[in-house]
């Protein structure tokens, strides 16, 4: 069989375990392929990987989750100040969404959205930011 990849080059298809091939009994979880093709995991650190797979493989079947944090980062090795970054990070990507339980309680919900854009540019944000201070009037 052949299949098409990235570089539009066709290469021969082979299942490596042809008798062991998984398939979806019970609960599923999935991650969009967007996640790679839009940029995102070249800028996603390895604790922002950790805490979004986590979420996601947590997340019921409209992408929700409510693991407590403490649970959290125990299950992905994250401290809190890690964790904290990391979850700041991907709301900022837009690829969770948080609503607390209430304004002082460090837990809440967690939902996993559509990837629908590109990665942010990150070095042409910090490059615009230094450029604005520089040349302020």
């Amino acid at each position: 069989m052949k299949k098409y990849h990235g570089n539009n080059t066709m290469k021969n298809y082979h299942i490596p375990q042809p008798k062991n091939i998984r398939n979806f009994n019970g609960s599923f979880a999935w991650i969009d392929h967007r996640l790679m093709r839009n940029g995102f995991i070249n800028i996603m650190t390895h604790h922002d990987m950790g805490l979004y797979l986590f979420l996601v493989l947590a997340a019921d079947k409209n992408g929700v989750s409510f693991y407590r944090k403490e649970k959290i980062c125990e299950a992905v090795s994250l401290d809190y100040n890690q964790f904290e970054i990391a979850k700041d990070r991907l709301i900022n990507m837009k690829l969770i969404a948080f609503e607390g339980y209430s304004m002082l309680s460090p837990n809440g919900y967690y939902q996993i959205l559509p990837i629908k854009d590109e990665a942010p540019d990150y070095s042409k944000q910090i490059t615009q930011k230094i450029s604005d201070e520089l040349f302020r009037g």
